[in-house]
């Protein structure tokens, strides 16, 4: 009887060390994998590369069914890094940028390391729309410098994939991992904006608008579309340098930058064009939907006067002038047909100016 309680109890051992043995080449097959996915992060070269692999690439690496990222953002600043880059938020259709954590799901208010449970529909749908017969989530922090930016938010149609059972240490780091390279991206394109913007107004300079409407033409281009341009420049405004100094006159220039973002839509691309002249790229638009923002642009700028120093406001107008152009699927030169929309514009500008100033005109073309 020894001899067989031995022998039972020398395979009980094989059999354990075999299980440990296969667990541990899991957990490093686990760890290779987390860690190539935490490269492809890393190595991502802009904030959209960045979005896409977090999106796509996490639900292709992981095998999930349904993956959206939900990022912090008050200010939209990301938002508008993104448009500086040439891309156009709403496309993004897993990304939640939102003002504040509460209000997708009820977790995320109170969201300090990885919650794993089961898929409630009244409380998780918002996070995965369109998306259907889940069964259970993960939602993963996002931490940086003590509070949290934002939430990767994990579904699968597996009721067992993710259960409050699971270890989450991974999932942890997957997402301070996330975080870090979130905050890269963002610096990253803060410092390729800060050498396409104009430091006065904020907006655009004219490199970039350049470059803009080259990338705009061709999508205008596949799409069989439109693209229309304002060209806006504030009337009589040498006499406020002469009049009340070059300070009077960067106020008053910064103020109708911010009465005019007023009116843009997230997508068009605003920039000053030189000195006190502006100019305005609006995708998928015509010279008749053009000519009515720059409508709105002239009555706001002339609703109410401006305030050049503590003491001292007065009316200002602008004039401005549009172009529109439908580019051809046998346009090859796209860089002239760009030269051409905006010196049509111009031109346009410079005709609403000798009628009168104060005033929209529609270019020939």
């Amino acid at each position: 009887m020894p001899e067989v309680d031995e022998s039972r109890e020398n395979d009980d051992l094989r059999k354990r060390l075999a299980e440990m043995t296969a667990e541990a080449s899991n957990n490093e097959t686990i760890m290779k994998r987390t860690q190539a996915r935490e490269l492809t992060l890393l190595r991502a070269d802009t904030l959209s590369q960045l979005l896409h692999v977090m999106v796509d690439g996490l639900r292709e690496s992981y095998a999930l069914d349904a993956v959206s990222v939900v990022l912090l953002d008050p200010q939209h600043e990301v938002r508008h890094l993104l448009v500086a880059g040439g891309d156009r938020p709403e496309e993004f259709k897993q990304i939640f940028f939102v003002d504040s954590l509460v209000g997708l799901a009820p977790q995320l208010a109170v969201l300090h390391k990885p919650w794993l449970g089961p898929f409630v529909g009244a409380d998780h749908h918002l996070l995965f729309p369109g998306i259907g017969n889940l069964k259970s989530v993960a939602l993963v922090p996002l931490p940086r410098k003590d509070r949290v930016t934002g939430a990767l938010c994990f579904g699968s149609r597996d009721a067992a994939r993710f259960t409050r059972h699971h270890g989450t240490d991974f999932l942890s780091h997957l997402g301070a991992v996330g975080a870090v390279c979130i905050e890269n991206a963002v610096n990253r394109a803060r410092l390729l904006r800060a050498g396409i913007t104009d430091f006065l107004t904020g907006w655009h300079n004219r490199r970039y608008l350049q470059q803009r409407l080259k990338e705009e033409l061709a999508r205008a281009q596949r799409r069989g579309g439109s693209i229309a341009c304002l060209m806006i420049d504030i009337d009589r405004f040498k006499a406020v340098n002469d009049g009340y100094g070059h300070l009077a006159g960067d106020n008053a220039l910064k103020e109708v930058a911010h009465r005019i973002e007023g009116q843009i839509r997230s997508m068009d691309t605003a920039a000053r064009f030189g000195g006190d002249e502006l100019a305005i790229l609006l995708p998928e638009a015509t010279a008749a939907e053009a000519a009515r923002l720059g409508e709105r642009i002239r009555d706001v700028i002339a609703a109410q006067p401006f305030a050049l120093n503590s003491q001292i406001s007065r009316g200002l107008t602008v004039s401005v002038g549009v172009a529109a152009v439908s580019p051809g699927r046998d346009d090859a030169d796209l860089k002239a047909l760009a030269d051409r929309l905006v010196a049509d514009a111009d031109a346009a500008l410079y005709r609403a100016k000798a009628l009168g100033r104060n005033r929209v005109q529609v270019g020939a073309g």
